[in-house]
């Protein structure tokens, strides 16, 4: 990832997510059904329901996080800050992650998804 300014780096992790909707709509438009059925299901689960928003969130950062899937480390680091996820619940994600998946896990954790936090958390302050 290059980055030379701010605005470089807050148009990346705005423009990585944006990518990925726009690529869902592009599938969405030859596959609607099975998108729709997609979007329906994985809405579902991130629910509230036994366990809070917040959880859910954070899990699917860890499992995010294992997987080394950039686009949803971003995706999910973005919902946990926006249901008011700690600097330290991300960090014990991480380790959680790291402690499962070894050094891809961290270091996956502690540059992309610490990156995130840090841009996401900085924009719901102002």
């Amino acid at each position: 990832m290059e980055i030379h300014s701010e605005d470089d780096f807050a148009n990346y992790f705005d423009q990585s997510i944006l990518d990925y909707k726009e690529g869902s709509s592009r599938l969405q438009k030859k596959l609607p059904k099975m998108t729709q059925g997609y979007f329906d299901f994985t809405e579902s689960c991130f629910e509230e329901g036994a366990m809070a928003k917040k959880e859910k969130q954070l899990m699917a950062l860890g499992i995010s996080i294992y997987a080394q899937d950039e686009y949803c480390i971003m995706y999910h680091t973005k919902g946990a800050v926006q249901h008011g996820c700690s600097e330290d619940e991300i960090m014990e994600t991480i380790a959680i992650s790291a402690a499962l998946g070894g050094g891809a896990a961290f270091s996956q954790g502690v540059t992309l998804a610490m990156d995130t936090y840090d841009y996401y958390s900085e924009k719901t302050q102002h």
